[in-house]
């Protein structure tokens, strides 16, 4: 059992510590707004990384890998991708004016970035992808006739060192504001939201390759 929770744990780590959209929009919020922005692009994010890892390990994301289904997913992120770059964008460009922090609650401040990165990663075609091998992948290690205990303990030591991953994201960000200037700040808004946007050209291009 310590083998399948340690497996889980460093799954965790490598699947999450990867750059990618996720990251790029934890940057691009976290550089404007600090430490909880960052945090809950991340923690928005686990809600399709459960549901995938759910899907995956259960053996029913593979058939989302069908074109019948991986064609719509992938627009779907590609979509998202779009609108969070013209976001970044935007504010590049014309910066938001600067907010009385006491004005406005830490919901509402957190709501927006949780939705964002809760869409990412539901329309994340590679978590598809991933899960879609991992789950068998997994099944293979455990055994064919795996208990759904040794499931649920790989899963949360998964979900365990993914949340841990959320906080040393966060961290890193905001510690990097704090170094930056205005324009610094700017500047990496502005790479972030671009990024974001070839990411999803990239991603509709292949997904008609």
């Amino acid at each position: 059992m310590l083998q399948v929770i340690l497996t889980g744990f460093w799954l965790g780590l490598v699947f999450n510590a990867a750059p990618g959209p996720v990251f790029t929009e934890s940057l691009r919020r976290g550089v404007r707004g600090g430490f909880r922005p960052a945090l809950a692009v991340q923690v928005g994010s686990l809600v399709g990384d459960a549901a995938w890892a759910v899907l995956g390990l259960a053996g029913a994301a593979a058939l989302l890998t069908q074109p019948q289904w991986h064609i719509p997913i992938t627009l779907a992120g590609c979509l998202v991708l779009l609108f969070l770059g013209g976001q970044g964008l935007y504010a590049a460009w014309r910066p938001p004016a600067t907010e009385d922090p006491a004005a406005q609650s830490a919901g509402s401040a957190m709501r927006g970035p949780l939705v964002a990165g809760a869409l990412m990663s539901l329309g994340s075609v590679w978590n598809v992808v991933y899960w879609g091998g991992a789950g068998g992948a997994v099944g293979g290690a455990l055994g064919e006739e795996a208990a759904m205990s040794a499931l649920l303990v790989f899963f949360a030591a998964f979900m365990a060192s993914s949340i841990l991953w959320c906080f040393i994201c966060a961290g890193f960000i905001a510690g990097l504001r704090r170094a930056m200037s205005q324009r610094w700040t700017r500047v990496i808004e502005g790479g972030a939201g671009a990024a974001l946007i070839v990411m999803a050209v990239l991603l509709a291009i292949q997904a008609f390759d």
